[in-house]
């Protein structure tokens, strides 16, 4: 196996090449994770939403017209870019910001500083496990007390699942990009500390994806 920042090299430069060849990769419709998500935020009373792994802003754009404030972040410049453009068209430059990060390094924003994170197949891409016990401590540094996490990732149930070729530290190699499929046992381990509200199957894409939609809750100061 690649080494952690071997492999996040050769993932970035994978994802920019895809997203300079497709400018709408993953269509320009929001993902049912998002739908459900801005119902969720919107009954906390929730306005700002730091998105994280935004790629080309599908949900972004979608959470920004639902009344949002979004800041999103990649580490694709090309994707950002678009993401930019289509939020001009819109009209929502003024509700949706976009940067450039990569989410092994330090988030950008002040501890205890955003009402909510979203990422939608963001956890499970080409992270190690350490990274990704660091990129949620990370999450629940910059969350307020009492601020909500959603995130979806590849479930062990899929049935991509054991017929990819495991590049190692449970990573698996899929056309080209890593990912990791998440069981209960992960998905539980990655909750310690907050305050697990669901963890749900559910299913979207033609194949059908197999997926988990995790939410969990910053604890407030007792």
């Amino acid at each position: 196996m690649k080494t952690g920042q071997e492999l996040a090299r050769a993932q970035q430069d994978r994802w920019q090449r895809a997203y300079l060849a497709d400018p709408t990769l993953h269509g320009a419709e929001p993902s049912a994770a998002a739908r459900w998500t801005a119902k969720l935020f919107g009954a906390a009373g929730i306005d700002d939403v730091l998105e994280l792994g935004a790629g080309q802003g599908r949900d972004a754009l979608y959470l920004a017209r639902q009344g949002f404030s979004v800041h999103a972040t990649d580490f694709s410049e090309a994707a950002l870019d678009q993401l930019r453009l289509d939020a001009q068209r819109e009209g929502l430059d003024d509700r949706v910001t976009a940067a450039l990060h990569d989410v092994r390094d330090p988030l950008p924003p002040a501890d205890a500083t955003v009402g909510a994170v979203y990422a939608n197949l963001l956890l499970n891409m080409a992270f190690t496990h350490a990274e990704l016990r660091s990129l949620v401590n990370e999450i629940r540094r910059v969350l307020r007390p009492g601020g909500l996490f959603v995130y979806t990732v590849w479930s062990t149930d899929d049935l991509c699942y054991g017929k990819c070729p495991e590049i190692g530290d449970g990573l698996f190699a899929k056309g080209g990009f890593a990912a990791r499929f998440f069981d209960q046992a992960l998905v539980h381990e990655l909750a310690e500390r907050w305050e697990l509200g669901g963890a749900d199957a559910y299913q979207e894409g033609p194949e059908p994806r197999r997926l988990w939609r995790v939410t969990q809750a910053k604890p407030a100061p007792k």
